[in-house]
C-alpha cells in the first residue's frame, strides 16, 4: 500500500503545529502527488478557521505548491451542525475552496440547541459512559449524515463513527449514490474491518487520510495498514493509493456551476 495523496491535514490556521509549506514539504519527501490543507470549520468554537484569513491561507498554499511541486488543495474539515444536514461551509464559501470534507465534532456552534443535543451531546455522553447510543440517537445521527451528503457536494466524510454512532450501511449507501468518499482515518481508530467491508458491500469508496496535526504525521498509513493488511477488504475501493487519485464531486459541482 503506497499512499498517493493525503487529503486531511491541519495547520496553525486551526490547531495544527506546522505550516502549509512544512506539510507540503513532508508530502514531497514521501513522494505524494497531492495534499490538502483542511483546517477545522468556521463553527468550531476553539479551533475554527476564520473567513478573514482565507486570503492568507490561499497565498501560503500557492507558495507551497510553487516551492515543492506538490499539488496543494485548499479545503476545510467542515462541521455537521444540524439534523437537516447543514454544515458550516455556506454556499458563499464554496468558490474559495478546492476540496470539501465534513465530520462530526465537539464544541461547535450548532444550528439549534436540539441539533447540539441530538448530534453531539447524546452521542458524546454514551461514548464517555462506554455505552452504545440508543436507537433514536443512532437514527438521528444517520439522518444528519445522509442529509448532509444529499444536500452538499461533500468529497469526504471524516472519521465516521468516532464518538458517534450511525447506521453505517445506510450512510455508506448515500455516499455511494452521491459520490462522497468515506475516510479511513489513521489518527483515530473509528471503524473495524467488518464495518469497512459492510460499507464496501453497498458500493462506498474510500480514501486513507492521516488527519495530521503535525508535519511528521503527513502521509501516515500505520492504522490503515494494521487494519487492512492480510484482509479480504477490496483494496481497489481505496482511491488514493498505488498511483490512483479520487474523482471528487466538489470539483465537478464547481465546474457545472461555472459552466
Amino acid at each position: 500500500m503506497i499512499l498517493t495523496a493525503d487529503y486531511h491535514t491541519h495547520t496553525p490556521y486551526s490547531h495544527g503545529k506546522n505550516t502549509v509549506l512544512e506539510n507540503a514539504t513532508a508530502a514531497k519527501k514521501l513522494g505524494l502527488r497531492q495534499i490538502a490543507i483542511t483546517d477545522h470549520g468556521f463553527n468550531h468554537l476553539l479551533f475554527g478557521l476564520k473567513r478573514k484569513r482565507l486570503p492568507d491561507l490561499r497565498a501560503e498554499i500557492i507558495e507551497a505548491e510553487k516551492l515543492t511541486g506538490v499539488k496543494v488543495l485548499m479545503g476545510m474539515e467542515s462541521n455537521l451542525i444540524s439534523i437537516d444536514g447543514d454544515t458550516d461551509m455556506k454556499r458563499d464559501d464554496l468558490d474559495k475552496f478546492d476540496i470539501y470534507l465534513c465530520g462530526i465534532h465537539e464544541v461547535l456552534k450548532y444550528k439549534r440547541f436540539s441539533d447540539m443535543y441530538n448530534i453531539m451531546f447524546a452521542n458524546y455522553t454514551a461514548y464517555k459512559l462506554g455505552r452504545k447510543p440508543s436507537a433514536k440517537v443512532i437514527a438521528n445521527t444517520t439522518k444528519a449524515y445522509v442529509n448532509a451528503i444529499c444536500n452538499n457536494p461533500i468529497d469526504i466524510l471524516t472519521h465516521i463513527n468516532y464518538k458517534c454512532c450511525c447506521d453505517l450501511k445506510e450512510v455508506a449507501a448515500a455516499c455511494a449514490e452521491y459520490g462522497t468518499y468515506i475516510e479511513i482515518n489513521t489518527k483515530k481508530r473509528h471503524v473495524s474491518l467488518e464495518e469497512l467491508n459492510l460499507m464496501a458491500s453497498v458500493g462506498a469508496r474510500f480514501v486513507i487520510d492521516s488527519d495530521a496535526h503535525s508535519a511528521d504525521r503527513v502521509g501516515d498509513t500505520k492504522i490503515a495498514e494494521e487494519l487492512l493488511n492480510d484482509s479480504d477488504f477490496p483494496m481497489d475501493r481505496i482511491d488514493n493509493i498505488d498511483g490512483r487519485l479520487p474523482n471528487f464531486r466538489f470539483a465537478e459541482y464547481k465546474r457545472n456551476v461555472n459552466a
